[in-house]
């Protein structure tokens, strides 16, 4: 679970998710930097500012956290400049982007040699798992990150990414 550039709401999340032993709830945030977002997994502490793209990937590293340039080719993505970055993956299908920004976005991850993620990027509850990752991992936070890391994903299309 993500929110842009806060991590304010993880705690509580966590919390209402452990009535249900089958959700699990990976904290993270989703930066703002200059140059696009930069979605951190792993995290509910917040890097410092500056949020440069530098900082922020700086700052997941530092912490074994997963590193993910998000929505590419929205109109405030990264777009091509995240190949000048070492991230851990590339979000390749998001629930909030144009069928061929995300076509570009696999493109680019396939380019870079990256795994490819989904997220619904949900603003709304109908929203939600409009996109996301299928992780080859145990239920446990620090196996799918590591899975996540070593490319033991797929995104899945299903009948609610119907702008895909």
């Amino acid at each position: 679970m993500t929110d842009h550039d806060t991590t304010r709401g993880c705690g509580s999340t966590r919390q209402l998710a452990s009535a249900y032993p089958d959700i699990l709830i990976i904290s993270g945030v989703e930066i703002s930097t200059q140059l696009g977002d930069i979605i951190v997994l792993g995290t509910e502490e917040m890097p410092m500012q500056p949020w440069t793209v530098e900082n922020v990937i700086d700052f997941a590293r530092e912490r074994d956290c997963v590193s993910i340039v998000a929505h590419p080719f929205r109109e405030y993505g990264m777009g091509d400049l995240a190949k000048n970055y070492e991230v851990d993956a590339i979000e390749v299908l998001n629930g909030g982007s144009s069928p061929s920004a995300n076509k570009s976005a696999q493109e680019l991850a396939k380019l870079m040699g990256l795994p490819g993620v989904g997220g619904s990027d949900a603003h709304q509850p109908a929203e939600l798992c409009s996109a996301y990752t299928d992780v080859k991992a145990s239920m446990d936070v620090d196996e799918i990150l590591k899975a996540i890391k070593k490319g033991l994903v797929s995104v899945p299309l299903i009948d609610k990414s119907i702008r895909f």
